[in-house]
């Protein structure tokens, strides 16, 4: 029996995203059962009503941030496989299936998948060939860093680590895939993908981005912390 999975989109303001977003997740080739809940922190345009047509759930949260938004909708959630997926990302039509497969194993706890740009662009397309070959060295290094754009995890082992930490305003995603892993085995599905905004990237530059980023790294292994809160306003 195909485990029910809970996929959960985290709002804030995306009416340009979040229609897209959550077609492809209402349009996935899964045959098991899955629900579709939007946790939004307040959003103060067209998202929420564009989140109606097409979730199962939409949560309106006490509070902003990603963090909250993402553990808010996990608390809400009825599936035995949590999956995460931004509001400005589009999955392909087998994604929900390929991730979930791996769970068959019971010391898995996680999986992600390979992440492309929205952008015919080959520099954007480098960054994050060069962030998906980070994930996949990472997880073979036994030290596992998975990002929050497009990830599953056991909930049973989410709640066990207490989901993501929510005074962490950047890397929170890193944070989790660490401590989780300590309970079991984190997968990288590489035969499928999913298309994600480079909207941070084309704000930033690629030099500034790259640096940003790398700097956030070295400081969250420093120091625990990533990126300030400051630094790494939403962008829309």
């Amino acid at each position: 029996m195909k485990p029910f999975v809970s996929i959960i989109v985290p709002t804030l303001n995306e009416e340009k995203y979040i229609e897209n977003c959550l077609k492809s997740i209402s349009n996935q080739d899964y045959d098991g059962k899955y629900e579709i809940i939007v946790s939004d922190g307040g959003s103060k345009d067209k998202t929420v009503k564009i989140a109606r047509k097409y979730a199962d759930k939409v949560i309106i949260c006490e509070k902003r941030g990603i963090s909250y938004g993402r553990n808010r909708g996990a608390k809400e959630a009825k599936g035995d496989i949590l999956v995460f997926v931004d509001a400005d990302t589009i999955l392909l039509f087998d994604t929900i299936s390929k991730l979930v497969k791996p769970f068959r194993k019971k010391k898995v706890v996680g999986s992600t998948c390979p992440v492309l740009p929205l952008s015919p662009k080959a520099g954007d397309f480098l960054l994050y060939w060069i962030a998906n070959q980070f994930v996949s060295r990472s997880l073979s290094s036994g030290k596992p860093q998975v990002f929050g754009i497009c990830c599953a995890y056991r909930k049973e082992a989410f709640e066990r680590v207490n989901g993501f930490d929510e005074r962490l305003k950047t890397l929170e995603d890193l944070d989790l895939a660490e401590r989780i892993s300590k309970l079991g085995e984190i997968v990288l599905v590489e035969d499928t993908f999913v298309l994600t905004s480079p909207r941070r990237i084309k704000k930033w530059g690629k030099t500034k981005a790259a640096r940003k980023y790398l700097w956030g790294y070295l400081n969250y292994l420093l120091t625990g912390k990533g990126i300030s809160a400051k630094e790494y306003r939403p962008v829309r």
